[in-house]
């Protein structure tokens, strides 16, 4: 049996040496699992406030978008508003002096009982806008090419349409077409219509003292 200062055995040795080294590995086990958590705590405050900002960024974005349609609903008011007070003033009746006529014919020459074709255009010569009463529109009339006979008038058998007053611009113009049956007619159409002959005519434009200068035609058998 050995003295208690003498020197330990082989088995000893080596048991406290391993129980040395276990205890090493468990305290650096501890160490690690330590750095550990505290590493994933951070993780996860991190992580918090990373959310926090997403939510408040995203909140921040709805606000801004249910906004904006309320700002853009005024608009229609305020256009509203401005079309109401630059409402143009009525225009001034157009005087006989303010309007000018042209008539034209369809063809030069036409056949008897055929239905020659009319066409006319007003335009407003004056400066400025100006109203009309055009119900009636235009009449075409018909003469021997002298202009010593009318033989036929566009509004002798109509009755006259409801007045329409329309309103043109300066330098504006409308256009009216009109047939001639290729009969004479009479104020009222009061006598018998009789078929015009062959020869040589003339038809003129007229709204109210306003006539166009004649525009010939022919009429052959």
């Amino acid at each position: 049996m050995l003295e208690p200062n003498g020197p330990l055995s082989p088995e000893i040795y080596w048991r406290r040496r391993a129980l040395a080294i276990g205890v090493i590995i468990v305290a650096l086990a501890i160490v690690i699992w330590l750095v550990t958590m505290v590493a994933r705590g951070g993780d996860s405050a991190g992580a918090d406030s990373a959310a926090a900002t997403t939510t408040t960024s995203a909140e921040s974005s709805a606000s801004t978008t249910s906004s904006t349609p309320t700002s853009s609903s005024t608009t229609p008011t305020s256009a509203a508003a401005t079309t109401s007070a630059t409402d143009q003033p009525a225009a001034q009746p157009c005087q006989d002096q303010s309007l000018a006529l042209k008539v034209t014919v369809g063809q030069p020459t036409y056949k008897v009982g055929d239905q020659p074709a009319f066409g006319t255009v007003i335009t407003n010569i004056s400066s400025a806008a100006c109203a009309r009463d055009l119900g009636a529109g235009p009449q075409f009339l018909v003469y021997t090419l002298d202009g010593q006979r009318r033989l036929w008038a566009s509004n002798d058998c109509n009755a006259d349409d409801p007045p329409e007053t329309k309103t043109l611009k300066a330098g504006e113009q409308l256009s009216y077409k009109g047939t001639w049956f290729g009969t004479t007619s009479q104020p009222q159409c009061a006598g018998e219509r009789l078929q015009v002959p062959a020869g040589a005519y003339m038809v003129v434009a007229q709204l109210g003292a306003v006539r166009s200068a004649a525009e010939p035609f022919n009429l052959v058998a």
